[in-house]
């Protein structure tokens, strides 16, 4: 996994990266800058649409400039904006990059922008050395570019968004931003939404071992790391070696809960499943899910179940005590999630009946039913690392980039996903796989980062497909292509 590191470090990151491979920072730039060049061809942005380019006077400005560069070969028709005064003293490297600027780009100041005309804005003002409070002209300059109705990418942060706090402040209004090396802490802010748009993160070349100089409990789960967390299995393993699993879900008028989580566990490897239900509700979940076991009455024996998952579509009424008799009979780990949850909130005693390494996925309301209202993204994780720590539980906070918050303290944010998967019944799926992760063998935490990933992935996969039409039963359908996809045997 990817380290995400303060911001005011990436310079250490940088220098560290220099010396260790021997190339120098103007490289390293262009690196940035080709990368960036690469990710805008892949759009198939319109060669006619004129390109503005707004540039500081630091590295981001020279990120800028490269860029312009490498787009003007490219054949797009591209003005740098400057906003700096002639008496600015450059970084070393954008000082570089301006001067190589081709005759063909128009050099003008930044308050010369016509926001009138069509075309694609460039972001390349302010960096990740952001501090204090934004200058006069510089919130003239991030208003100037708000004012243009029309695409605006930023490089490597909006414009004052500060790299590892909430805004409080001016920022850049972009549609997509393009960080480099990893993303910036801030940018996986819900928050945050609204400046940093679409999120794409390039790669620059950086190791990720060069990142195990820096202290960090944050971290970005990509595709290239699912692989590594999985268990590898052999020709002679039979289903009681992908685990049985108790599924407790499901009421009267709710059995589509219980439905997608039996149907999201036997698609994501379980050997046997189980679905503890309403023995009146029987004929519903038999003909949708032959595949799937009943069971009517909660046995004394929880023991020959590798794994529980609980809460989807079960009922608030009344099913404490079938919460606690759980918890009291089965020690291993178990996924808590939905109507669970909320009988958690109204009876906290139970907390700490729950088994240690046990997984948690409230959604942001179900958070703070469950822990406390919180103000800020920030609050809530550091409440959420708190509670990980002192009941050695884990904590997923459900959402874009959701984040997996572990008993060891590491807060690891998701990659995978679609806003396309805001649907009913998406964590009832999600539930049903992580279940299925748990009982198969793996450990808490790489249940967590496989059942989150391949979750999201199902979601892009489905989401190609069915846009806003997607529905949580589609997810289920794109699960054994996730398998596919991450060369999971």
């Amino acid at each position: 996994m990817l380290k995400i590191i303060p911001g005011w470090q990436v310079k250490l990151l940088d220098a560290n990266h220099i010396q260790t491979t021997g190339i120098s920072s103007l490289e390293l730039m262009e690196r940035a800058a080709k990368g960036f060049v690469d990710w805008w061809n892949g759009k198939g942005f319109d060669h006619s649409a004129p390109v503005n380019i707004f540039c500081g006077a630091g590295n981001n400005g020279g990120d800028g400039f490269a860029i312009a560069r490498l787009l003007d070969t490219s054949g797009f028709k591209v003005s740098v904006l400057k906003c700096f005064d002639e008496s600015a003293k450059l970084s070393s490297d954008a000082l570089v990059n301006f001067k190589l600027l081709p005759d063909g780009i128009r050099v003008m100041d930044w308050n010369e922008f016509d926001k009138s005309k069509d075309g694609i804005v460039v972001d390349a003002f302010l960096g990740v050395g952001l501090t204090g409070e934004l200058r006069s002209t510089a919130k003239a300059i991030i208003q100037k570019i708000n004012s243009f109705d029309g695409k605006v990418i930023s490089v490597d942060i909006p414009s004052g968004l500060p790299s590892d706090d909430l805004l409080s402040g001016a920022c850049v209004r972009a549609d997509f931003t393009v960080t480099f090396a990893f993303p910036k802490l801030s940018l996986l802010f819900p928050e945050h939404a609204a400046v940093t748009g679409e999120l794409i993160l390039v790669d620059i070349g950086i190791a990720d071992t060069e990142y195990d100089l820096f202290d960090s409990t944050s971290y970005y789960l990509r595709k290239e790391d699912v692989p590594f967390f999985h268990r590898k299995f052999h020709r002679f393993s039979h289903k009681g070696d992908f685990g049985k699993v108790l599924i407790v879900a499901g009421s009267e008028g709710k059995m589509g809960a219980a439905i997608l989580s039996c149907k999201a566990a036997l698609r994501s490897g379980s050997g046997l499943v189980t679905a503890l239900m309403p023995k009146s509700e029987r004929q519903i979940i038999q003909i949708a899910v032959p595949e799937a076991m009943c069971q009517f009455e909660l046995p004394t024996d929880l023991s020959r179940f590798d794994a529980i998952g609980i809460g989807p579509g079960l009922g608030v009424m009344g099913k404490s005590a079938l919460l606690e008799s759980i918890f009291h009979r089965f020690k291993n780990p178990m996924v808590i999630d939905a109507d669970a949850l909320t009988i958690l909130s109204e009876n906290p005693d139970l907390v700490h009946l729950i088994p240690k390494g046990s997984i948690l996925t409230p959604h942001l309301k179900e958070f703070d039913r469950l822990l406390g209202d919180t103000s800020n993204h920030l609050a809530r994780l550091e409440k959420a690392a708190d509670f990980c720590r002192s009941l050695e539980l884990n904590l997923l906070i459900k959402g874009a980039n959701s984040v997996i918050c572990l008993a060891d303290g590491r807060q690891v944010f998701n990659s995978s996903g679609t806003p396309y998967m805001a649907t009913g019944g998406s964590g009832d799926v999600l539930t049903g796989m992580l279940t299925s992760f748990l009982g198969q063998g793996y450990s808490s935490a790489n249940a967590m980062f496989c059942g989150v990933y391949h979750h999201g992935l199902a979601g892009e996969i489905a989401g190609e497909h069915y846009l806003r039409g997607t529905i949580a039963s589609d997810l289920i359908d794109a699960i054994p292509e996730t398998f596919v996809q991450l060369g999971i045997s």
